[in-house]
C-alpha cells in the first residue's frame, strides 16, 4: 500500500484560476506574448519555471505563491466558514443585516468595471495590429 503524497499540479492551478478570473486561453496567450497552444502546453504541465511562473501569475493578477498555494479545498472552506450555524443563511432569508439595494448597485457596479477593463483590453489589441 502506497503513501505518497499527491502531487501538486502548477498547470491545473494554472488553468482553474484563469477560469475563475474568466479569461480564456486566448487572452492569457495575448498578455504573455505566445500562442494559445503554448498556454494549453503550460496548462498541462505538472512543474513550471518560476519565471515563467511569475509572468503567468502578474497577469493573472496573483502571486506565484498564490498559484502554488491554491486549493479548491481553501475555497470551499472559506466559503463554508463565512455562514456560522446557518445564522447568515437565516439573516438573508427572514431579515438581512444589510442593504440589498446596496449589494445589487455593488455587484452592478463591478461588473461594469470588468467590462470596461475587457473593452480597454479588447482595444489595446486592435491598437497592436
Amino acid at each position: 500500500m502506497s503513501t505518497a503524497t499527491k502531487t501538486s499540479h502548477i498547470g491545473r492551478k494554472i488553468s482553474r484560476i484563469r477560469e475563475l478570473r474568466g479569461m480564456k486561453q486566448e487572452a492569457l496567450a495575448a498578455e504573455l506574448g505566445v500562442s494559445q497552444q503554448s498556454v494549453s502546453s503550460l496548462e498541462q504541465s505538472e512543474h513550471v519555471e518560476d519565471e515563467k511562473l511569475e509572468k503567468v501569475a502578474k497577469v493573472l493578477g496573483v502571486s506565484k505563491e498564490a498559484i502554488k498555494n491554491f486549493s479548491e479545498d481553501n475555497i470551499l472552506n472559506i466559503i463554508s466558514n463565512s455562514f456560522h450555524d446557518n445564522s447568515a443563511l437565516n439573516a438573508i432569508l427572514n431579515n438581512p443585516t444589510f442593504n440589498p439595494i446596496d449589494k445589487v448597485v455593488e455587484l452592478y457596479e463591478r461588473l461594469l468595471e470588468a467590462e470596461k477593463e475587457k473593452v480597454a483590453y479588447l482595444e489595446k489589441l486592435l491598437n497592436k495590429k
